[in-house]
């Protein structure tokens, strides 16, 4: 496997609506064994891409920790937003650089028209990284 973002990252993304739960977000998370979901806030900025992410830190700090009701809370509360977002072409490194100046744990990553098409995380170069080795050409 090469070491381009595209062959490490999880497609299709989870993807929900900015004025849904954040219960509906954890149990999408939970049923599917992810750590996020995108935020689609497009229709909102005239039909061009712009999304959000909700992490389950996010929901760890901002939910739990806060003692707030996730049944009572929508999303856009505590999305953050605008996302940073890899490239497809990018390298794992590039990919692990950005992760590590922003201290993300999740990366989505657009295409060439700001269109999510997959995401990746810190699990993903871990696995890279185990399956791979890491070496100069990363």
């Amino acid at each position: 496997m090469s070491n381009k973002v595209r062959d490490w990252m999880k497609s299709p993304v989870v993807v929900v609506d900015p004025d849904s739960t954040v219960s509906y977000a954890l149990t999408l998370m939970r049923r599917r064994g992810i750590h996020s979901v995108v935020v689609d806030l497009t229709e909102e900025h005239e039909g061009r891409p712009y999304y959000g992410i909700v992490t389950s830190t996010d929901i760890h700090y901002k939910i739990i920790g806060a003692g707030r009701n996730p049944k009572e809370t929508r999303v856009r509360e505590i999305m953050s937003a605008p996302v940073i977002t890899a490239r497809p072409d990018w390298t794992l490194v590039q990919c692990s650089v950005t992760m590590y100046e922003h201290n993300f744990h999740h990366l989505p990553v657009a295409d060439e028209n700001g269109v999510i098409i997959g995401m990746i995380s810190a699990t993903d170069l871990f696995t890279a990284a185990e399956e791979r080795g890491w070496g100069e050409d990363w």
